[in-house]
Formats: C-alpha cells, sequence, structure tokens
C-alpha cells in the first residue's frame, strides 16, 4: 500500500477465528514510529458476533461498507478481512459455498454484484484449504473471478498450492525460524499404550457398555464369545475407560514436574479422534481429565463446533488462566494462535502431512504471559509412530485433496452412456459391494424386489458377465428410478459402540530429545552423544578447556561462551535439555553444567546440583578463617548470586540488584579490606575445580 502497488486489499482467511485474529494482528501493528496499521489505512472486515473479541480490546472493528464491494472507487485505499465463505456468497450465493469443519456460515451474507476489478491484491491466507476436489474448485472459481495480484500465504504448501499460485516467492524454514529466535522447537514424549498400539481384545463373560448412538441409550451385555477390535476401531467402534484414564495419568506425572520446575501448569491441548453425539471421544476424555488432575470443570474444557460459542473459548483458552487443559478435534487445528501453549497430546491418529505440522504449529509460537518459554513438547500416544511417520515428509506435499465421489446414479449413468465402460463397470461393483457390507436386514428384504433374495454380493459378482451378455436387458433394473433410489437410500445397519469397561491397558512413556536435525534422542543416547562433544573439542571450546584443565580460567564469559557453543550445536544441548536427560538416566534432578561436563569427560566425576558446588567452593575458599558480620553477609549475597550464575565478576557487583542495593563493588570491595577480588577469583577456581 505504502508503493501504491495496490491500494485495495482483500485478506481472504477461512474461519472467522482467522478472520478476527487478522484485524487484531492490523490493529497492533505498527509500521510507523508511533503510528499503527489501522490509523494509516482503514482496515475493515465482515461483521464479527458479539463476543468474537474480548470484552478488554480497545477496538471496534469496522463492517466494509457495501458500495466499496459493488461500486469500487480509484481512490479508495483499504484492507478487507472477510473470509472465503463470505466471499463465495457475494460473488456466487448461498448455494455455492461449502463448510469447512464446523465452521458456521454468516447469516446476513447475501450475492452481490461485485466487479472483477474491486480489489488490486489478494492474499489467501492458509492457502493449502482445498481438502476436497470441491472446496477446491471454489477456492478457485472465487479468486479467479478478480483481476488481482494473488498471493498465497501457508506454514504447508501442498503440490495443488503451488500448481494455482506458481512459484514459490518466499521460504522461511521452522528450523531458521527457531535458529533466529521467532519460534520454539518441541521436545518429544512417546506414550506406549497397548490398546492404542494393538487395539482391544475382550474375552467370553466380559462386561460391556453397547451404546445406541442415536439415542446415547446404554445397555450393559456380557460378551458371549471373545471379540477384537482393531486400532481403526478405537473411539470409533470402541472405547477403552481404562486405557484413557491411564493415558491422562502419564501426562499429568510430566505436567506436575513442569509445574514444580518452572512454576506453572503447561497450558495443554489434547486432540481427540471425534466429537459425535452419545459417543464423543472429546467428551469421555473430558470427563476422565477432571477426574485426573482433580481441579475443577474450568480446569478442564472441550472446544469443537459443538460448544456454545466456540470463538469465545478459544479467546479464553489463549488469554485466561483457564482453561489449563483443552480437549479438541478439528477447531485448534489450524491458525489460531495460542502463544502460551506448552503440551500438544496426539491422542488422535493423523495421516494427512498438512494437518499434522498444522496441529503442531499452535505450540511453536513464544509465550506472551511466559517468556521464558523455550520449548513445548509433544505427547505421541501411538509410541512415537505417528512423528516417524511424518519425519521424511517433504516441503511440499504431494497429497492431492480428496477426490470427491459421484454418485451412484452417474456411476450408472457412464456405463449406460458407454464412457470408459470398463472402468465405470468395475467401480459401480465395487460400489454394490459396499451397500452388500452397510445395508440392514430391512434392506435385503427391500431388495429382493428387484434381485434374487436381495443378496447384493451376488448380484454384484455377477454383474459384469450380466452386462457382457445382456447389456441393454441388465442396465433396465439399473435404470430403474426406484431401484437406484434404493441403492442410495437403503436402510443401514444401526451402528453399535461398546464400552470395554473390564478392557485392560499398559501404558508406559519415555522422554526424547528433538536435535535441530529432527532427530530424536533417547536420554542415554542424547548423553553419550554429549560426551563425545566433550571429549572432542576442548581445543574449540575454551571453556571446556578450563573446566578440565585448568579452574582458574573460569569466570562469567567463559561460562556465556559455553553455553551458546553447546545450544546451537545439532543436538541442541541446553541446560534444560541435558538436565532432564541425567534427571532421567542418574535419576539426579537439576544438575550443574560444570558437573556435566566433568561427568561426560570422566564418568567418575560426581553429579552436583548448583546448590551443592557452591557450598563445597564456600566450605574451601572460607575453611580456617574468620569473618565479621557485615563480610558474613556479603558472602551469603555472593553464594546467592553464584547459586544462580556458577561464576562471578566485578561488574556483576554494579549491575545485579543484590549488590547494587547494598553498595555495590565499592562497598563489598571495602568490607573485604581492598581483597575482594582474590577472593571472586578463588571462589571462581574453587566452583570450576
Amino acid at each position: 500500500m505504502k508503493s501504491g502497488v495496490g491500494r485495495r486489499i482483500l485478506f481472504l482467511v477461512d474461519r472467522r477465528a482467522l478472520a478476527a485474529q487478522a484485524v487484531r494482528a492490523f490493529a497492533s501493528f505498527e509500521p510507523e514510529p508511533g503510528l499503527k496499521f489501522d490509523k494509516i489505512y482503514e482496515v475493515y472486515s465482515q461483521r464479527f458476533q458479539r463476543g468474537d473479541f474480548d470484552e478488554a480490546e480497545k477496538f471496534d472493528p469496522k463492517a466494509l461498507p457495501q458500495s466499496y464491494l459493488i461500486d469500487p472507487k480509484q481512490g479508495d485505499a483499504f484492507v478487507y478481512v472477510s473470509t472465503i465463505q463470505r466471499m463465495t456468497i457475494n460473488l456466487f450465493g448461498r448455494d455455492a459455498v461449502f463448510n469447512i469443519g464446523d465452521e458456521p456460515i454468516d447469516d446476513d451474507a447475501e450475492k452481490l454484484d461485485i466487479p472483477i476489478h474491486a480489489f488490486d491484491v489478494i492474499i489467501a491466507d492458509e492457502c493449502h484449504r482445498g481438502y476436497s476436489t470441491g472446496e477446491l474448485s471454489v477456492w478457485r472459481q472465487t479468486l479467479d473471478h478478480f483481476d488481482a495480484i494473488k498471493i498465497g500465504l501457508t506454514a504447508t504448501p501442498a503440490a495443488h498450492t503451488k500448481a494455482y499460485f506458481k512459484d514459490v516467492v518466499y521460504r522461511y524454514e521452522y528450523e531458521r525460524a527457531v535458529r533466529e529466535g521467532f519460534l520454539v522447537d518441541y521436545d518429544v514424549v512417546t506414550i506406549k499404550s497397548d490398546v492404542r498400539m494393538n487395539g482391544v481384545f475382550l474375552t467370553e463373560g466380559e462386561q460391556i457398555g453397547m451404546i445406541d448412538p442415536t439415542s446415547g441409550a446404554e445397555q450393559l451385555d456380557q460378551i458371549e464369545d471373545e471379540r477384537q477390535f482393531d486400532t481403526a476401531d478405537i473411539e470409533q467402534r470402541v472405547t477403552a475407560p481404562e486405557s484413557n484414564k491411564k493415558i491422562l495419568e502419564e501426562l499429568k506425572g510430566y505436567a506436575l514436574e513442569h509445574q514444580e520446575r518452572y512454576g506453572r501448569f503447561p497450558k495443554t491441548l489434547i486432540f481427540a479422534v471425534n466429537d459425535l453425539p452419545h459417543t464423543s471421544h472429546a467428551d469421555n476424555l473430558v470427563d476422565i481429565a477432571r477426574d485426573v488432575f482433580g481441579q475443577g470443570d474450568s480446569f478442564v474444557q472441550k472446544i469443537t463446533g459443538r460448544v456454545d460459542r466456540p470463538l469465545q473459548r478459544i479467546r479464553e483458552f489463549r488469554n485466561r488462566p483457564e482453561p489449563h487443559v483443552v480437549v479438541s478435534v478439528d477447531m485448534l487445528t489450524t491458525g489460531v494462535d495460542i502463544p502460551d501453549l506448552e503440551y500438544i497430546v496426539f491422542l488422535r491418529p493423523v495421516k494427512s502431512r498438512i494437518l499434522f505440522e498444522q496441529m503442531l504449529g499452535r505450540g511453536t509460537r513464544k509465550g506472551e504471559k511466559f517468556p521464558d518459554k523455550s520449548h513445548f513438547t509433544v505427547f505421541d500416544c501411538f509410541d512415537g509412530t505417528l512423528l516417524e511417520y511424518f519425519r521424511s515428509a517433504t516441503a511440499i506435499t504431494a497429497e492431492p485433496p480428496e477426490k470427491e465421489l459421484r454418485t451412484i446414479t452417474q456411476v450408472i449413468d457412464d456405463v449406460w452412456e458407454n464412457r470408459d465402460r470398463d472402468y465405470n463397470i468395475r467401480c459401480l461393483v465395487r460400489r454394490l459391494q459396499r451397500i452388500d457390507k452397510e445395508m440392514s436386514g430391512a434392506a435385503r428384504e427391500l431388495f429382493a424386489a428387484y434381485i434374487p433374495n436381495g443378496d447384493m454380493a451376488s448380484y454384484a459378482a455377477q454383474l459384469a458377465t450380466k452386462l457382457r451378455k445382456d447389456f441393454t436387458g441388465t442396465m433396465s433394473l439399473l435404470r430403474d428410478s426406484d431401484f437406484k433410489g434404493l441403492l442410495v437410500n437403503y436402510p443401514r445397519a444401526p451402528r453399535t459402540f461398546v464400552i470395554a469397561y473390564e478392557a485392560q491397558d499398559e501404558v508406559s512413556s519415555a522422554w526424547l530429545v528433538r536435535g535441530l536435525d529432527g532427530k530424536e534422542y533417547k536420554p542415554e543416547d542424547y548423553l553419550a552423544a554429549f560426551g563425545r562433544f566433550v571429549t572432542e573439542n576442548p581445543a574449540h571450546v575454551e571453556a571446556i578447556e578450563i573446566l578440565l584443565d585448568r579452574p582458574r580460567g573460569w569466570n562469567t564469559e567463559a561460562l556465556d561462551e559455553l553455553r551458546q557453543k553447546l545450544s546451537t550445536t545439532t543436538e541442541r544441548f541446553t541446560i534444560d535439555n541435558l538436565q532432564k536427560a541425567h534427571k532421567v538416566r542418574y535419576d539426579k534432578a537439576l544438575v550443574d553444567i560444570i558437573s556435566m561436563v566433568k561427568h561426560a569427560a570422566r564418568e567418575q566425576e560426581p553429579l552436583y546440583t548448583a546448590s551443592e558446588r557452591v557450598q563445597l567452593a564456600f566450605e574451601n575458599v572460607t575453611a580456617g578463617k574468620r569473618f565479621t558480620d557485615e563480610q558474613q553477609k556479603w558472602l551469603e549475597r555472593i553464594s546467592e548470586h553464584l547459586i544462580a550464575n556458577l561464576s562471578i565478576d566485578k561488574e556483576d557487583f554494579e549491575v545485579v540488584p543484590i549488590f547494587t542495593h547494598f553498595g555495590g563493588w565499592g562497598r563489598a570491595n571495602r568490607v573485604f579490606d581492598n581483597q575482594l577480588n582474590d577472593i571472586i577469583r578463588d571462589l571462581n577456581e574453587a566452583i570450576a575445580a
């Protein structure tokens, strides 16, 4: 807009939550010193409902005047934030629009006469969208209406996206964003559940609950014969409450450890399999999590399209202390920012690379209320197989949008019109075989009026032969309107849902460290790699040489160099990661970095916490000496600083409040009769020894 290349900008999103987020972002962006973007340029949006924004937010989004769309003027300059669904209705009417997931359609949207020159530039956010060919067609039809420059934004470009937008004009990789400090990386916890990996096996006599998915009525029953449910059936046809409970208890252990370490319970997002009426995995998880965490209903909440005012719930999760734990299915997979999110739990199998990376993306933002958020943690409840599946994913996914199935009537018509007849006959046979597997006994009786005994399996098996021998006669039945109607609307077998009350699950977990190269390390492998780094690099990292051979050279500069060089290694040897690995491997919490380096080089070296190391150093330096009360107080302050920092320099006395509040270097040095330089040098050496 500043260059004048584009003055009328359409910013397209595919969810109301993203539209609200974009309007907030424009209002907070400051392109000129002291001037927000929406004070320099006009920013409009579609109408939002009450509750789409926080009551505390100080601005009122402005709805776009209709004249800007139907009668664009050359002098207009504005940004219009709109959902693709609304723009599609504006262009082609309500019949043309599609739903994406649980996204509601605006009641006030109507067809308008919008000319092709209404916008100069169109920016399509989340432009990988178009999970089905029908959605993709509507996306393109809407974008193609306008004679404008079109720019697509996405973190997960798909092949069909690149085919439309052509060249990738700018790329900013996740690894680079982490390296440059704009996003955070993640650690991995693999949770191994026998039920999730092998399914549910029920033995004769086990008590189960049989749920009617239509009414929700439950009937207790006993298994008459052993029965096996595969992993694909979990939460679709059967649920094992014990499995969900044990997984959440495993998660709770990590959350409480996080709370003890950082002083806060981690904001947690759990992805459930579904949120279907009466058999909702999301509802089950909410109920079990409230029991497991035991901190009230507001502590754990569900955010899906089935809750009242989901956008407001998302905002509350983002901005308020509670809920701490949210269970979702699709609503929080894309675009919505929850910067302080620290745990993402995959209790839902995912096969789409786009969807998986979008789900992961919810945790990558830097913390707002928690600026010390250094990473987030991914819980793979399928023993790490989910992450393994996507590890080799390419930057541009080749997965095509899902093809929308032709109706069985269209397939029959294609056979009759002789369009690729052999292929369409094979398609028709498969459709009939599917009907045979899905239909109820009542359907079999209805089909008996057209085919022998209503035996659809036999009819399908013989169809290709019959069409070759008597094409016209066989097609007369297939083209019969009543028969075709029955092929579409035949009574289905009622779906059943089993609650396996007595099914047991074996659940265990393992924490892994993720390196900058995407490789994941078990704690013992991680420490082995750290040991190799320490023994191979004394010549390249002076701090390692100091710790191993000449402790008198230890100071704050050496410690800073050590931390910096360790954290930029491919393995990400951060203090946090190394302390966790030592806790797992040696059951020793909060090992200090000096102990880690020494122990990595010489296994007989003891592992100390910073507090233990500082106490030993003070005992060595002060042994046999007497100190005045004031000197003792200064030594206590120095000790407190060393426990937090493991080194001390003269400059610290002039900048650290614990020293400056009591007179800084000048006062401290006088108290120690101008011998403070020697004391700090001796302490640093004792710390590193």
